[in-house]
């Protein structure tokens, strides 16, 4: 086997690294968490505060590393936190077996993410910090939901939109920038696009994009699939 068939076949990515972003996710991700500990220490216990940061650790990558992510959407980020934590508590005081429950947590987790159309990943260690969490923080019962977690990911989320907004290329939240302007003349069909001209394209977006080359091509066909029945039916 090829190495770069070796490399592709693990999922390894060979975009180009743009340090300049890199830098900025990294000062992104301190901040945000920064943020979280001063906020938790001033107004919660702290041996709670610290029970949280590793679920919103996974958050402030998904927020500075891949702010263009659907994952990393603020309802993404609220929601799959707020539902999660309560699915965690549930299934701490009603499942009596400990193992199943912190099982139980992580699966409803993700079927109450999925079914809100919320899923954000971190969502499913803040379920599972529910029930495998201290005593302390256990004894918050639903109270959990709102300190620490919403305290967390709200803290967390506006350092993310103030921080990514002082840098134009990153558009936190996505939908704030979608609607920016609206195209003024109708388009009626769309030049081929080959592989090449993808593999140059993504060579020089100044940010990282969290999806495959393939699936930048599969949008792509199905786009033009769509553009072309409705320029047919339509004339």
């Amino acid at each position: 086997m090829k190495f770069d068939e070796f490399l592709n076949m693990i999922g390894f990515g060979r975009y180009r690294i743009n340090y300049r972003d890199n830098l900025i996710s990294t000062i992104g991700g301190f901040l945000g968490i920064f943020g979280i500990f001063m906020s938790a220490q001033w107004l919660l216990d702290p041996e709670v505060a610290v029970m949280i940061v590793p679920s919103m650790g996974a958050s402030a990558v998904l927020l500075f590393a891949a702010p263009h992510a659907p994952f990393s959407q603020p309802w993404n980020l609220v929601g799959g936190h707020a539902i999660s934590a309560i699915v965690g508590v549930a299934c701490w005081q009603f499942i009596p077996d400990y193992v199943v429950a912190a099982s139980a947590s992580v699966g409803l987790a993700i079927g109450a993410m999925y079914f809100t159309r919320c899923i954000h990943p971190p969502g499913g260690a803040t379920a599972l910090a529910a029930v495998i969490g201290s005593e302390k923080l256990h004894h918050l019962g639903y109270t959990y939901e709102y300190a620490p977690i919403m305290l967390n990911a709200l803290t967390i989320l506006l350092v993310a939109v103030v921080f990514n907004a002082l840098f134009h290329w990153r558009r936190y939240p996505v939908h704030w920038h979608a609607r920016k302007k609206a195209a003024e003349k109708k388009i009626t069909g769309y030049e081929p696009i080959s592989h090449e001209d993808f593999v140059y394209a993504l060579s020089h977006i100044d940010t990282f994009v969290d999806i495959t080359e393939e699936d930048l091509l599969k949008i792509y066909e199905l786009a033009t699939r769509r553009q072309v029945k409705e320029t047919d039916g339509f004339g």
